[in-house]
């Protein structure tokens, strides 16, 4: 059987320190990265005074608060900062022509939003300003906090086990949530896994875990930390409350062609990371034709955005760079992943009870990468490998496994019913078995069209019930 090699890179924040460090496994390739004083393209510098507007007769979903916009100058600590008025309208005149934010704009900005004062085609219009204009760093650190602060932020009680998580900045056929939640709470950390929906082609652990018969993502912040000190993992939703800021912009932005911002995608990973009381964090950062970032250049500029500023506001990370032009695994789709998951907990093939054979490698070694690379930052292992090692023995004890039924049954899911659903060979309406005309390898398999081709049969955001499409395997590669 043949397998891709993933190419994975991974950039990270050091223990007590700014700097970034650049490590490609594999190899013996080292190099060091300083982040950049901006961030995108955006930013000019430039000081900008705007006209009152009075007197002029003002456009439906008009707001009397004003913003203030100044030069480049030191980062501000988020908390106590208030708005000045200016309407919303030169907001984004002033974005569009390249002028910086300063903090209380933005932090005004994400108040008025989310209190609904802002109609959406306003903040789409100053999404797609910072789409092509971008953000300084400081513009992206106040966005971020500001985000985050617009609900409540988890607090755990002090404990020696680390509060860590990972996020993926999504891919087709990405389902490394759903084995590694229960690995890393057997590891000895706590597992506050906040995740989102499917955005574009991309699947979304939420869409996954809501195919598991009764499975309830919807818990509130004192739910998630109940249950994560007492299981040691939980995997929820937003709330209404939580990162509120972050729900609204995110619906928006996928329906606005806004999606493959760096700045607001950093902005939003890491005000619901930040929002989660996290002692660390894996970042899974894709690039290729099914994500966001199309090049590794372009993804490695992400992670970079993405480790300084996590780093600048005390959060340590690290960030693995995977190839998606090519699936992982071997399933694509809401049910068929969550089949594969509970194989890569199981230890044995894909497809359900019927179909053994050996599991997927890379989703298995990227779980193992993930899980060491919280180990090392942690200090829980001496070096990766060592990490690296720890996480496959205790992939393959069995022990996950259970802990992933615990997890089901703590959030409501019927167990039984589950395993019935496991036995059976296929979820989807129809099946189609598409055949070869002669003998071959496959070597390649195009991300992009499976995803889209997923999406349409009813597993992304498009249609309001969410289907396990009939796509059920992968021929080898």
């Amino acid at each position: 059987m043949v397998y891709r090699r993933i190419k994975q890179l991974t950039i990270g924040v050091r223990h007590g320190g700014h700097g970034s460090c650049l490590r490609e496994f594999g190899n013996e390739h080292r190099s060091e990265i300083t982040p950049g004083r901006g961030i995108g393209t955006g930013g000019t510098g430039e000081t900008a005074g705007f006209p009152t507007g009075e007197g002029q007769e003002r456009p439906r979903g008009w707001t009397r608060r004003r913003f203030a916009v100044d030069s480049p100058g030191p980062l501000e600590a988020q908390s106590g900062e208030t708005a000045e008025p200016m309407s919303f309208l030169s907001l984004i005149e002033a974005k569009r022509d390249g002028a910086e934010l300063a903090g209380p704009a933005i932090v005004g900005m994400v108040q008025d939003f989310v209190a609904g004062r802002v109609p959406d085609y306003q903040m789409a219009a100053l999404l797609m300003a910072i789409y092509f204009r971008g953000l300084t760093r400081a513009e992206t650190r106040h966005l971020t906090l500001a985000m985050r602060d617009s609900g409540p932020i988890l607090r755990f009680p002090a404990d020696s086990r680390p509060v860590v998580d990972k996020h993926s900045t999504g891919g087709v056929g990405d389902k490394v949530s759903l084995p590694l939640a229960p690995l890393l709470a057997c590891l000895g950390f706590r597992v506050p896994m906040i995740s989102g929906r499917g955005l574009g082609i991309t699947g979304g652990t939420l869409d996954k875990l809501e195919s598991i018969p009764g499975f309830s993502t919807q818990l509130e912040p004192a739910q998630i930390v109940e249950q994560v000190q007492r299981l040691g993992v939980a995997m929820a939703g937003q709330t209404a409350t939580m990162v509120p800021a972050d729900r609204l912009l995110y619906a928006l932005r996928d329906v606005t062609g806004t999606v493959p911002s760096i700045p607001l995608i950093t902005a939003s990973i890491l005000s619901k990371k930040l929002a989660e009381g996290l002692d660390a964090l894996v970042m899974d950062v894709k690039f290729g034709r099914a994500a966001f970032m199309p090049t590794l250049e372009q993804a490695r500029a992400l992670a970079d955005s993405i480790t300084s500023l996590a780093g600048e506001c005390g959060l340590p990370t690290t960030a693995l760079l995977n190839d998606m032009n090519t699936p992982l695994g071997r399933s694509a789709g809401n049910w068929l992943e969550v089949v594969e998951s509970v194989a890569c907990l199981d230890g044995r093939g894909h497809g359900g009870r019927g179909h053994g054979g050996p599991g997927p490698q890379d989703l298995e070694d990227l779980v193992v990468a993930c899980a060491g690379s919280l180990l090392h930052q942690t200090r829980q292992a001496p070096d990766l490998e060592t990490a690296r090692s720890r996480a496959r023995s205790c992939l393959a004890s069995g022990e996950p496994r259970r802990k992933w039924n615990e997890l089901l049954a703590a959030q409501g899911a019927d167990l039984a019913e589950f395993e019935r659903k496991l036995a059976r060979t296929s979820a989807a309406p129809a099946v189609l078995d598409v055949t070869a005309g002669r003998s071959g390898r496959v070597t390649g398999c195009d991300a992009r069209l499976i995803g889209e081709l997923v999406r349409d049969l009813g597993a992304g955001a498009r249609l309001p019930l969410l289907l396990a499409p009939a796509l059920q395997t992968w021929p080898d590669r």
